[in-house]
This record gives C-alpha cells, structure tokens and sequence, in this order.
C-alpha cells in the first residue's frame, strides 16, 4: 500500500557533505506539511541522495536506487526521485539505463525537488534555504557545511566534476545557520567542506577560515567546533593562532595528506612535497601541542610503485598520526589521472591498504595506552546494556563523529545523551577507550 500522500523518505548515501543536503531537503519539506518518513516503504515518493565518489559508492548507490525501483513495481511507493553526485555526474546514462526513475535531479537542485513534490510552492532559494534544516544526526551535534565545490586539480578527484568549483557561504549565513543549530540542541559543531581552509578566498580575497572560527566562537551554547578536510597545500599559518587561542576550538585537524612519496604527490597534482608536508605537521604539533591529527591515504595509485609504497609505510610510521583512514585508488573518468590507467590489480591494493592499517593500529594501540590514567572531557552519545552491564559511550576531543573510535564510561549515576562529563581512563585497546566517571572537583 502507498504511504501518506505527500509524504517522503529521504534515504542519504555517502559523506556528511551529503548529510547536510538531505537534512536541507527534509527541513524545506517539512516546513511546507510534507510528512518525513524514515521507512521507505511508509512513503509516497522516495529520495534517494546519492554518492558517486569512487567505485564502491557508485555500486552502493545503484542497488539502493534497484531496491526503491522494486518497491515502486510492487506498488509500495509511487515515486521515486535520485539526487546528488551520481545524478549530477552520470544523468543522462542513468536516465536511459533506469526509465522506472522519474526524475533526477544534481548536487543543488533543491527547489527543483520541492516543486517536484509541491508543484504549487513558490520558493525563493536564497531565501528560503537560509537555516533551512532538519537535523538527522543526534541533536548534541551538527554539520556545518562552509563552502562547496572545489578548486583543486587532485588528478584522481572527480569531486569538482560533479559539485563544481569552490564557492564559500557567507559569515553572517553561516553564523545564523549555527546558532538555529545550537538552538535545536547542537553542543559542537563540525565544520566540513571540501577544502575547509581556502574559506572565504572567493568572497573575501583571502583565506578566512579564522576569522569564522572565532565569529562562530561566540555563540555561547557552543561548547565544541571541530575543523574537518583542512588542505595541506597553502594552508594558512593563522588557523594554528586562532586553534591554540581559541578554547572551544577541540585541539583535533583532519588534514589529508593522500600520500608521502614527492613523485606520486606529484602526479596526484596534490602542489606539496613530502618535506613540505612534514614541515606543516610540525608546524601544528610545535604551536598546538597535544593536538590530535587525523589523515587519509591513497594506496593502489598508478604512479605508486613497491619503492614508492614502502616510501608511504615509513611516512606513516614516522608521523605518528592520531586517525588514519586508507582508501584503495579508483580510476574515475574525467579525471587527469584516468590516462595513467590502473596497473596495480586490486589484490594489491587491498594488501597495501592492509599492511598500512597494520602498521596504524600499533601506533593507535600506544598513543591510547599513554592514556592511561588521564582525564578527559567526554560528550556522551548513547547508552547500552550489554552481558557485562550498562555503559555510556562518548567521544572526547580527539574523537571526530561517525569516523574516529569513542569511550566505554561505567557510570553510577544517570547520564543525559548530549552532557559532557568527565572521566578517568582506565584501559585501552587500538581504537577504543575505557573509563569511569569523576566528580569535577577531584579532577588533579
């Protein structure tokens, strides 16, 4: 049986920069009496927000459009619609290839899916999308998208191919969409992007990022901001004084690094060495000491030979980074490096991959062991009963959402999700901490 008229499940794949247009889509949705489900099949007309950033995500993304497909062939939905990246990259083979879709739509295409479901809304884009949002993840947290598109020339990147070049959001935008946020319950903010640090050069003439950071500082219910995709090229010395300065700035950077072999950073047109590289890491440990930094590797590219990848092992080795996530190379069309081919065959990829989280889950399972007896702030996220009790699970400072690991915290009184607390940590395994909770006051 269809669901309610006029209603709509929304069915997200792929980043959080995805998260945040979903949740921008269900909010104008909302506000205009269309009623959200979270069950596709309780829904007239089905969304799907797709991810088309390597192979894995456009095989992801296909089967979920299949399966609302078949729910509309068994007569379960009436509609279904295809959003995002894969839309915006590849609409015209997924419109001959799945005549069953009735519409596509691209990466910003928002007042086209409201008139498509509300044919007789009048909608002012500008207008009517600042603030516009239906938080999805849990209300103590939210994303705050700060630009879109991107202006790099990585070879192996089809991201500007399907979200274009970098275009900032405004300060006072942002701003106010951060303190709706905030009022809706939001304690720390994670501000993403494609490249979070060439904030503000197309609107501002300059690098801005800082100034934002402090501007979004004052907004008092604040508690945390977390900065996210910080580019390592070019990158702007004055975020590390506003970091250091700035309290509610946590002392974490995600700053893909993609490789460590000057050759293959090189061909990925990446415009940094390896020394250049280890210079900025440096540069962030000496002024921001503590910090926790998260990165991202590429194994498996065309230009990466067993001299090159060896190269990368003692890079990692040698940085010691907090976070590491390896993705294996996938050879996208309209990229610059698609002429180079894929010589490396995927079991090798995956080996690389494998020998690289080898090497990253010792230096984790030490790094967490130094903690051992430490204090630290945890904003608590859920609560489970489990064969061996309740527990709290949390994340502190150095725990980005949804991709770092968090804290298993034994607690004799009551916990709300969202309050942060602290906790003494009394043990430790590669990627999770545990601890117990302690009164403010005998924090030493």
């Amino acid at each position: 049986m269809i669901g309610h008229a006029r209603s709509v499940a929304v069915i997200t794949l792929g980043c959080e920069k995805n998260t945040v247009d979903s949740e921008v889509i269900g909010g104008m949705l909302a506000r205009r009496g269309v009623r959200l489900e979270e069950d596709a099949e309780r829904a007239e007309t089905v969304i799907i927000n797709t991810c088309g950033f390597i192979d894995h995500a456009k095989k992801e993304s296909i089967g979920a459009i299949l399966e609302a497909i078949e729910l509309k062939k068994r007569g379960m939905i009436r509609k279904v619609f295809v959003a995002g990246c894969l839309s915006e990259r590849y609409r015209s083979e997924l419109e001959a290839e799945m005549p069953e879709v009735d519409r596509f739509f691209g990466t910003q295409d928002f007042e086209q899916i409201l008139t498509a479901i509300i044919p007789e809304s009048k909608f002012d884009l500008k207008y009517n999308l600042l603030g516009e949002r239906l938080p999805t993840t849990p209300k103590h947290f939210s994303y705050l998208k700060i630009s879109e598109g991107c202006d790099h020339p990585c070879s192996f990147c089809a991201i500007p191919i399907m979200r274009g070049g970098h275009r900032s959001r405004g300060m006072e935008e942002l701003e106010f969409e951060a303190m709706m946020l905030a009022a809706n319950g939001a304690k720390e903010l994670v501000l993403i992007a494609q490249d979070s640090t060439n904030y503000g050069l197309d609107l501002y003439g300059n690098r801005s990022i800082s100034k934002l950071l402090t501007r979004l500082a004052r907004i008092p219910s604040i508690e945390w901001i977390r900065l996210m995709y910080a580019y390592p090229a070019k990158f702007p010395l004055d975020l590390l004084d506003v970091m250091a300065d700035e309290g509610k700035i946590v002392p974490y950077l995600d700053i893909p690094v993609q490789h460590a072999s000057t050759e293959v950073l090189k061909s990925m047109r990446r415009g940094i060495t390896r020394r250049a590289t280890e210079d900025l890491i440096s540069k962030i440990r000496e002024r921001i000491p503590g910090i926790a930094l998260r990165t991202t590797l590429i194994t498996g590219y065309p230009a990466e030979g067993e001299r090159e990848f060896e190269e990368l092992e003692e890079f990692v080795e040698q940085m010691q980074f907090d976070r590491l996530g390896v993705f294996t190379y996938s050879q996208e069309e309209g990229t610059t490096a698609h002429p180079l081919g894929d010589p490396i065959p995927s079991e090798e990829k995956f080996q690389r991959q494998t020998r690289l989280y080898d090497i990253q889950a010792g230096i984790s399972l030490s790094k967490n062991l130094a903690k051992i007896g430490a204090v630290e702030r945890v904003l608590i996220e859920r609560k489970e009963f489990g064969e061996d009790g309740e527990f709290y699970y949390g994340r502190t400072a150095s725990h980005a959402p949804e991709v770092d690991g968090e804290v298993r915290i034994a607690s004799m009184k009551e916990i709300g999700i969202g309050e942060f607390v602290h906790a003494r940590i009394t043990n430790a395994s590669e990627y999770e901490l545990e601890g117990s909770v302690v009164d403010d006051a005998s924090i030493v």
